[in-house]
Order: C-alpha cells, then sequence, then structure tokens
C-alpha cells in the first residue's frame, strides 16, 4: 500500500467508541499523517486536502461506534477518506476551486537529480484530469484492484481500467518530454517517491 499504515491498538479504539476524548485525539495523532498525504496525492491541493482530513475525523468520531472490526481501524479510516477526496473530485464547486488554488500553489525548492525527477513527476500528475489522477494514485500507489476502484467511484471495472491506461500513456508522453522549471506550477511534495 502507498500510505504509511498506522498499527491501532484495540484498546485504543474501545476508548474511543466509549467518547474517551483523549483516546480520539491519539486516533488523530496517529492517523492524519495518512489520511492528509491520500487527500493531498488525490486532491492535490493543501487545502482540500486539510478540509478532506478534518471531514474525514468528524465522520471518524461521528461514526466509531459502528466500527465493526472486520478489517483494520486504520484501513477503516482510509477507506472514509478516500470516499471524502472523490466526493470533492465529484462537485462541480470544488473541481472550479481546484483549478484556482493549482495556480497558487508553490513548490519549495529542493535539490538533487532526485528532486528533479520527483518535481516532473508531480507536474504530470497534476496535468491528468482529477478523476485519472485518482484512479492512478488509488491503483499504483494505494493498491486498489479496477474493480474496487469503480465500485467506489459509481463505475464500472473496465472504466477504471481504461482511465488507468490512457492516463500512464499520457504520463508516459509528459515524462518524456518534462517541461521547463518555469512552467512548474504544482507542487506535491508528499507522493511517493519513484
Amino acid at each position: 500500500m502507498g500510505s504509511l499504515v498506522p498499527q491501532i491498538d484495540s484498546a485504543l479504539v474501545a476508548k474511543a467508541c466509549k467518547g474517551n476524548r483523549e483516546a480520539h485525539a491519539k486516533l488523530y495523532e496517529l492517523c492524519s499523517p495518512m489520511v492528509y498525504t491520500l487527500a493531498r496525492r488525490m486532491l492535490v491541493s493543501r487545502v482540500m486536502a486539510e478540509d478532506v482530513l478534518q471531514e474525514t475525523f468528524v465522520e471518524v468520531i461521528r461514526k466509531i461506534s459502528s466500527y465493526r472490526g472486520e478489517a483494520g481501524f486504520a484501513f477503516w479510516v482510509r477507506r472514509i477518506a478516500v470516499n471524502k477526496c472523490l466526493m470533492n473530485l465529484r462537485s462541480a464547486w470544488n473541481s472550479r476551486r481546484l483549478d484556482i488554488e493549482l495556480t497558487d500553489d508553490i513548490c519549495p525548492k529542493t535539490d538533487g537529480e532526485q528532486a528533479g525527477k520527483q518535481a516532473d513527476l508531480e507536474y504530470a500528475l497534476a496535468e491528468l484530469s482529477a478523476t485519472s489522477r485518482a484512479v492512478v494514485l488509488l491503483h499504483d500507489v494505494e493498491g486498489y484492484t479496477h474493480k474496487e476502484i469503480g465500485q467506489m467511484m459509481g463505475k464500472t471495472t473496465s472504466f477504471s481500467k481504461s482511465q488507468l491506461a490512457r492516463a500512464h500513456e499520457r504520463l508516459r508522453g509528459l515524462l518524456d518530454d518534462p517541461p521547463l522549471e518555469d512552467e512548474r506550477h504544482v507542487c506535491i511534495s508528499e507522493l511517493k517517491t519513484y
């Protein structure tokens, strides 16, 4: 899986289910880096990722008593975060908001060849449509199957496969001819280093 998934003690979850605020805070502390990184990868925008982080934990706290323990707690939280990201991507308001924020997002200066490759990848991913980027990140980074992605997006398995194939083709084209330094206008510093 792409995001580092924290190990959560079941006793901590049990305390949180009973409304213990210290347990809620500890769960936030343990899971927030994973949620933020996932949201940042899918949405690109720092502000939207922060919004998803908050929305996710509001829902986690509200629904924690419904957690059945069938999957690890962190995976349950991550699933909520993915759903929040997908809702943001579907929203017409947020897609317009994202376009505005991408032009204002500034990438910090880094040195080295690896940083250049990272910046090229970040630029290329930012050039994909929100849907294509989400499919790439869910499949290639987060490890979801095409069937799972299709279900999450309310589409078919073949939709996910075709989106991924087109996105990979587009990424290859963008990475074969990387942009000049001044053309890079987006930074996704939390992306997995390739």
